[in-house]
């Protein structure tokens, strides 16, 4: 292993950096190259196709089969044309990862000649099988049979020779096997709640959308060294690992120049991106050494989100050829900064309106405050919900931490709209506002800056911080499918937006005006709002204190936060508004027990054989040097002097012994909490048996071994250390 080390850190060092081998081209010319977007359709469809696609992507219509034919046959033209082959139901199951069935376009002839085809019904629906996909009790082992069905609103894209279609993933019975279906759902829902909220503004609005911008953070590895970590290959962080005595403490990673073996990297992954229609814009080096960062511009939802999980697929691919390896942990290294993935979010009209983004007058601005404050609303009443959706095992090794949002979810305003809400609050009253008052309240919110990007300071320790004109949602993770926040977000924000238009409805039904009726609930919701609002440093300790008298839970269980799926708050949501069935929802929190599970016993499994097999035996090899050398001191010296110049060596070989007991000892009780976890039926159950029995065995176990790696001559260590891993490009 020691050879296998050093001829892998060897071979690091004597690389050059690869040079992509990719043509210059203007990005606008090639961007979306590879994707059938509504440029190629008009090109290779029918008039009439190409305007029914339109209308279902833009309007939710539905499309016939004689449409479906029509779009498939230009789909296959535009396909063949480009070298491709095989065709693809492209879907996103509950393993946070993509999933694809590759079929040729071919098809029995005359005379056992084959024929190259692809019809209507082929594109709009599929039948993958279903039995191995997570699902939470919905489907049996022996119950395979699962649909996809085409998502119109995703244009199909070509990645190597296959034509991949994005689709909708359910099971035989109906129910969402994906990410997607509830995906949709929830955007839907959002689009005729604020629809109906945007209308005591402007009745010209007849659509909204969610946006989403989000930014990617991930860490890369040579391959070589990657190779001689087995906890990397097998469980996508380190196990063990002494922190390097220079990591991320000067800061001088952040930001800097980037490595050029890195920028070619970049630079080849960005060239496929912009081809798939991936406006990726942003990229530098994060704070961590060998972490980095990109980040697209926004667009809608669904296709953000899809082209995240795209985007990360690409990289992983790409990486490859640069003899690198992507890690999307989120906390591949101890004592250092570990990956998040930040989802901006905001909304916007058909009509060219983001509605959280100030506007030029007292009216639009009010619209601005009366979204934003829902925002608020949501989060002060879904609260544990939304920290449902984005807590999971690798997760829960980043949030908290001084690089990371806590799992208490606050919101940061900044100053300006903060002093803004408070002056509403103190102004209006129950009874109807004066005239006076009206104009008052009019012409001061009639000042918030058009543009309030640069207006207040941010707060990278809140996990849901508003940043001028949207809110930047910091608690997600890198590794996670975003759709799960998504989904809890957009569905809560619909299902508060409905809640607010009954509420004004019935003040306007008791005789108040409109704009009283408005401020008068906003008032409320602003009060309502206080304990979620915050300022200050999430880190520091005193927030944690004052989160838990505000009636905030910094639950950092990942069984016991899951549950927040399962209040009747977040059932009613989630059920209400059409996302879920009762059946769907209780098969999430159980797909997420599993996979809690699961991660945590991978681990568990990993760091036992590293312990035994790997680190004991150089360790017990070094002792026996170490024994050796005092016999030898005793042959020579003997007596006084002998005793003198032993006693640091016995005291090592004691220490080295210990640590060599102490993690045999715990491997073995670790080993048997696993069996006992395992016979528990209830996975709730199980969960937190994983939880708290067997996973902080992998914190004591690495203190020992991480103890040895200090004192093990360092040429016998096994693995490459951290040193290596971080600062070797």
């Amino acid at each position: 292993m020691a050879q296998l080390r050093f001829s892998a850190l060897k071979d690091v060092l004597d690389r050059v950096p690869v040079n992509p081998n990719r043509p210059s081209a203007d990005i606008s010319t090639m961007f979306a190259s590879d994707v059938f977007d509504l440029p190629k359709m008009e090109k290779y469809l029918p008039r009439e196709a190409y305007n029914a696609v339109g209308r279902a992507m833009f309007e939710g219509t539905t499309i016939s089969r004689q449409i479906a034919d029509q779009v498939a046959t230009g789909l296959k033209a535009w396909a063949i044309e480009r070298g491709v082959t095989h065709y693809t139901h492209w879907f996103h199951p509950l393993t946070d990862s993509t999933a694809e069935k590759h079929d040729a376009f071919i098809e029995h002839g005359e005379h056992g000649r084959l024929l190259e085809s692809f019809s209507g019904n082929l594109l709009v629906q599929q039948e993958p099988d279903a039995s191995s996909f997570p699902s939470g009790g919905i489907r049996n082992t022996f119950e395979a049979r699962g649909y996809t069905a085409w998502d119109v609103s995703s244009p199909a894209f070509i990645i190597g020779s296959t034509l991949c279609i994005p689709t909708v993933f359910v099971s035989y019975t109906g129910e969402a096997l994906d990410y997607k279906t509830p995906l949709l759902k929830a955007l839907s829902a959002l689009d005729r709640a604020a629809v109906d909220v945007c209308h005591y503004f402007d009745k010209d609005v007849k659509k909204v959308i969610a946006t989403l911008g989000v930014e990617q953070e991930y860490f890369l590895i040579d391959e070589a060294l990657f190779y001689a970590r087995p906890d990397m290959v097998l469980a996508d962080r380190t196990l063990m690992g002494h922190q390097s005595a220079k990591d991320q403490q000067l800061a001088d990673h952040y930001f800097g120049s980037i490595p050029e073996r890195v920028m070619c990297f970049m630079k080849d992954f960005e060239y496929e991106a912009y081809r798939l229609g991936i406006p990726v814009k942003t990229r530098h080096n994060e704070v961590a050494p060998n972490q980095f960062e990109c980040a697209p511009l926004y667009e809608e939802a669904n296709l953000a989100v899809d082209h995240n999980q795209l985007l990360m697929d690409v990289m992983k691919r790409v990486a490859r050829r640069h003899k690198f390896r992507v890690l999307f942990h989120e906390k591949p290294f101890a004592g250092i900064n570990g990956s998040g993935k930040h989802c901006n979010w905001s909304l916007a009209t058909d009509t060219g309106v983001n509605l959280l983004s100030p506007g030029k007058n007292p009216k639009s601005n009010l619209q601005f405050l009366t979204f934003l404050v829902n925002v608020l609303k949501t989060v002060n009443d879904h609260n544990e919900l939304l920290r449902a959706s984005v807590i999971n095992e690798t997760n829960s090794y980043r949030l908290g931490g001084h690089e990371a949002p806590p799992a208490i979810i606050s919101v940061f305003l900044g100053t300006y709209l903060t002093g803004m809400l408070e002056s509403i609050a103190r102004k209006v009253t129950d009874r109807k506002m004066s005239p006076a008052l009206k104009t008052e309240l009019k012409l001061g919110i009639g000042k918030i800056p058009e543009i309030l990007l640069d207006n207040t300071d941010r707060n990278r320790t809140s996990p849901f911080a508003f940043t001028g004109n949207r809110f930047e949602f910091r608690a997600v993770g890198s590794s996670a499918n975003c759709s799960a926040p998504m989904i809890v977000l957009n569905s809560a924000l619909a299902s508060q937006l409905v809640r607010f238009r009954e509420e004004v409805d019935a003040l306007i039904k008791k005789g108040r005006k409109k704009d009283e009726a408005i401020f008068a609930i906003l008032k409320n919701y602003i009060l309502e709002t206080e304990r979620i609002r915050f300022e200050g440093d999430g880190y520091s300790a005193e927030w944690q204190e004052e989160a838990v008298a505000r009636g905030l839970s910094g639950q950092v269980s990942v069984p016991e936060s899951l549950k927040g799926y399962l209040l009747t708050q977040s059932k009613e949501v989630l059920i209400s508004t059409g996302v879920f069935s009762d059946k769907e929802l209780m098969s999430r929190v159980e797909v997420e027990y599993e996979k809690f599970v699961k991660k945590v016993q991978i681990e568990a499994r990993v760091l036992g054989d590293l312990a035994i097999n790997h680190i004991v035996p150089v360790a017990v090899r070094y002792m026996t040097l170490l024994l050796d050398n005092v016999r030898g001191l005793k042959e020579v010296f003997g007596g006084i002097e002998y005793e003198r110049l032993a006693g640091t060596r016995k005291e090592l070989i004691v220490n080295t012994s210990d640590h060599i007991t102490m993690i045999k000892k715990l491997v073995n009780e670790m080993i048997e909490e696993r069996k006992k976890a395992n016979i528990i039926d209830s996975l709730f159950e199980r969960a937190l048996a994983y939880e708290r029995n067997v996973k902080p065995y992998l914190s004591e176990i690495r203190y020992h071994i991480d103890k040895l790696e200090q004192t093990v001559d360092n040429e016998m260590w096994p693995l490459p250390k951290y040193r290596e891993l971080l600062f070797t490009r």
